[in-house]
C-alpha cells in the first residue's frame, strides 16, 4: 500500500477543527431548513384540503413537481438561475431555503397523514361546538394529530441532514465540502473523507436511536 493512502492520526487531528466548522454549518443548514420545512409543509398540507380547486390543484402541482424533481436541480434553479432576474440571496441562505423548500413536500405529506387520521367525530364536535377555525385547529385538530407525527417528521430531520452535502454544490462550505477542500489542498482525501464519514454517523446514529424511541412512544405515523 502507498505512503499517501495511509491513514494519518496526526494529519487527522490537525485538519479536525476544520470539519467541525464544516459539521456546525451542516447543523444550522439542518436545523433553518427544517423549520422551513415544517412551516411550508403545514401550508402546503392546509392548502391541498380545501375544497377550492383554485386553491387545492395549483398548490397540489407545486407539491409533486418539487418531490418528483432532484433537489440537487432545485438548487442550481436557484444558484444559477434566479440571479439572472435579479434574485440575489447569500448561498447559505439560499441553499437552506431550497432544502426547506423540497422537503416540505414530505412533511405536508406527513401532515395530512396526521390530520386525516383525527377521528371525524373530532370534528363534528369542533363544529357542534361552534368553535372558529382556528380553535379548531388549535385546541382539537393539531393536538391530536401532532403526536403521531413526530417520528416520521424526525425521519425526514435526519434525512436532511444527511441531504446537506447537496449544499456544497452551491458553494456553501459545509461538512462534505470542508473535506474536499482539505483534500484537495492536501493531496490527501482518506483522512478528511474518513473523518466527514465518522462525524455524520456520529450525529446521525444517536439521533436515529431517539427517533426509534419517538416511534415506540408514539407509533408510526402513516
Amino acid at each position: 500500500m502507498e505512503q499517501s493512502a495511509l491513514f494519518d492520526w496526526n494529519f487527522a487531528l490537525e485538519i479536525l477543527p476544520q470539519l467541525l466548522e464544516g459539521l456546525w454549518v451542516t447543523i444550522q443548514a439542518t436545523f433553518f431548513g427544517f423549520i422551513i420545512s415544517m412551516a411550508i409543509g403545514l401550508f402546503f398540507a392546509l392548502a391541498r384540503r380545501s375544497e377550492n380547486l383554485l386553491i387545492s390543484a395549483p398548490i397540489g402541482a407545486i407539491v409533486e413537481f418539487i418531490k418528483s424533481t432532484p433537489l440537487l436541480v432545485q438548487l442550481f434553479i436557484f444558484f444559477y438561475i434566479l440571479p439572472r432576474y435579479g434574485f440575489r440571496v447569500p448561498a447559505f441562505q439560499l441553499g437552506v431555503f431550497a432544502i426547506g423548500l423540497h422537503f416540505s413536500t414530505y412533511t405536508s405529506e406527513v401532515y395530512r397523514a396526521g390530520i386525516n387520521a383525527v377521528p371525524r367525530g373530532q370534528w363534528e364536535a369542533a363544529r357542534a361546538l361552534n368553535f372558529t377555525a382556528f380553535q379548531k385547529w388549535t385546541r382539537i385538530i393539531l393536538p391530536q394529530a401532532l403526536p403521531p407525527m413526530i417520528p416520521a417528521l424526525g425521519n425526514y430531520l435526519i434525512a436532511m441532514f444527511k441531504e446537506t452535502a447537496q449544499l456544497s454544490a452551491i458553494t456553501v462550505v459545509e461538512l462534505m465540502l470542508s473535506a474536499r477542500i482539505i483534500g484537495t489542498s492536501e493531496f490527501r482525501f482518506v483522512e478528511p473523507i474518513t473523518l466527514a464519514g465518522i462525524l455524520y454517523f456520529a450525529v446521525s446514529y444517536p439521533s436515529s436511536l431517539f427517533i426509534q424511541q419517538l416511534e415506540n412512544r408514539f407509533g408510526r405515523a402513516n
